[in-house]
């Protein structure tokens, strides 16, 4: 996988307000699924560490938190977000082969990763099947980008997500894959607990940046994006920070809970 957003420190913000969003609208199903003190959880395609960390603050001093990311330099970033705490581990990998320990996880989370691997989504999942091993969970979160809106609208940023899908399509990738992660569980052999979508919709903060625009020198060396795209789109950012009546933002997002059964369990 190509890592096609840009960690500037705006990125890093918005990961960081990202997972706080997580935290809060899927707390309950972290506890189902068992995030709790002293658990072993792995969390893979890690990104910056935003999630690792609060993971990490979860399962406490006597769990665990091994993140696992294949970017060298995001690998760095993220292990500077925990540095200060020993439960948290993060090393470089791949999704669907992380070189974890395999059967030691009470869960495997995989959070923003198979919408960026297509074709390897079913072989990531029963990677983190293996991880987990018989009775643990496998924790999916992913996108239906057909879903993304920030009302009111700006049309140059309309344009500047469509040109991202546009991108992630030519790269094989399904933006819609959320709607599938119920579908992946169930093909790698796990009982689905939970499938849902939604979430919050915030006001969007100024200086807010979304994915599309963390892509923008991905999108313009893959012919999506000219200099002059870049110039406008900047343009539209300038006027969404300098609005006094803050526009409303979704997050598509869809999560999906599987357990692992038991040998002789379905």
């Amino acid at each position: 996988m190509t890592y096609a957003l840009k960690l500037s420190e705006a990125e890093r913000t918005r990961y960081r307000m990202m997972a706080e969003l997580a935290r809060s609208d899927e707390a309950e199903i972290w506890a189902a699924a068992g995030i709790r003190a002293g658990a072993a959880v792995a969390d893979v395609g890690c990104g910056p560490g935003a999630v690792l960390r609060l993971l990490a603050h979860e399962v406490g001093a006597a769990g665990r938190a091994d993140g696992v990311d294949q970017a060298p330099d995001v690998v760095a970033v993220a292990a500077a977000e925990v540095a200060d705490l020993p439960q948290a581990r993060v090393a470089r990998g791949d999704a669907a082969a992380t070189g974890l320990p395999l059967g030691e996880y009470d869960v495997a989370m995989c959070r923003h990763v198979l919408s960026h691997n297509g074709g390897r989504e079913a072989a990531i999942v029963a990677h983190l099947r293996d991880l987990a091993g018989p009775g643990g969970i496998v924790y999916l979160v992913d996108v239906d980008f057909t879903a993304l809106w920030i009302n009111p609208p700006d049309p140059d940023l309309v344009e500047l997500d469509a040109r991202y899908r546009a991108y992630h399509d030519e790269l094989g990738n399904d933006v819609t894959v959320g709607r599938s992660l119920g579908a992946l569980l169930e093909g790698a052999g796990l009982v689905v607990e939970q499938f849902r979508f939604g979430g919050s919709v915030p006001r969007v903060p100024a200086g807010w940046r979304g994915p599309a625009w963390a892509a923008r020198e991905a999108l313009q060396a893959a012919g999506q994006a000219s200099a002059e795209d870049l110039e406008r789109w900047s343009a539209a950012f300038t006027r969404l920070d300098a609005r006094a009546d803050r526009p409303w933002v979704s997050i598509p997002l869809c999560v999906a809970v599987g357990r692992v059964p038991h040998r002789g369990d379905r």
